[in-house]
């Protein structure tokens, strides 16, 4: 029973920092670091690198750009493409130390599927912020920011605390976004081309 908890423990931490990194990188290392750094949760010597005082300080300077970045309608869309290439390597590598000390085939293994969760997460937050960019009233675009500061935090807490519940709750995210994410980029697609035929020049 002992084994069968601390598997469910191992997968819980590595698939939530994987998630966690497609919403909120920075906050992601600044939290994992700052718990066990502290003694909050023992986490494997493979990430003992988060809990360096140094790193720590980075992540909770780049959270705090990130704050009012992603809470600035367009400059969030703009923020959201360029971490597409820094949360998804990233989360591949969190959740790749996320189990420890493992043959490296496993640990490759568990930065492949951490790297897809991650990449799932993101593209779910990005395609849903730039859908809220379209109405010109910024309180959406903050109370979904908001909204995910709060859902990274909280889900960080239960991946380190009810990993069975994280897990299942995991399941269910990842069946909505498998749902969500085609219906969101077939808006966007639609919304670029009436952008662009709004500016198409008009025959004499």
């Amino acid at each position: 029973m002992d084994d069968y908890q601390t598997l469910v423990q191992v997968i819980a931490l590595t698939m939530g920092a994987a998630w966690a990194s497609g919403i909120n990188l920075y906050a992601t290392v600044a939290v994992l670091g700052i718990a066990g750094s502290s003694g909050y949760v023992e986490l494997p010597a493979t990430m003992a690198i988060v809990q360096d005082p140094l790193v720590i300080l980075a992540a909770g300077f780049m959270y705090c750009v990130e704050f009012f970045a992603d809470k600035t309608p367009g400059v969030d869309t703009g923020w959201d493409a360029i971490h597409t290439f820094i949360r998804i390597p990233a989360g591949a590598m969190l959740a790749a130390g996320a189990v420890g000390d493992v043959a490296p085939a496993m640990a490759i293994a568990a930065g492949l599927l951490g790297g897809t969760v991650t990449a799932t997460a993101h593209a779910t937050k990005a395609g849903t912020r730039a859908m809220i960019n379209t109405s010109p009233e910024p309180f959406s675009n903050w109370t979904a920011s908001i909204a995910e500061d709060l859902a990274v935090f909280a889900g960080l807490w239960a991946a380190l605390n009810h990993p069975t519940a994280f897990l299942a709750l995991l399941v269910l995210f990842l069946g909505l976004a498998i749902w969500l994410i085609p219906k969101l980029f077939r808006a966007l697609a639609t919304l670029g081309r009436k952008i662009g035929a709004a500016f198409k020049p008009r025959p004499a």
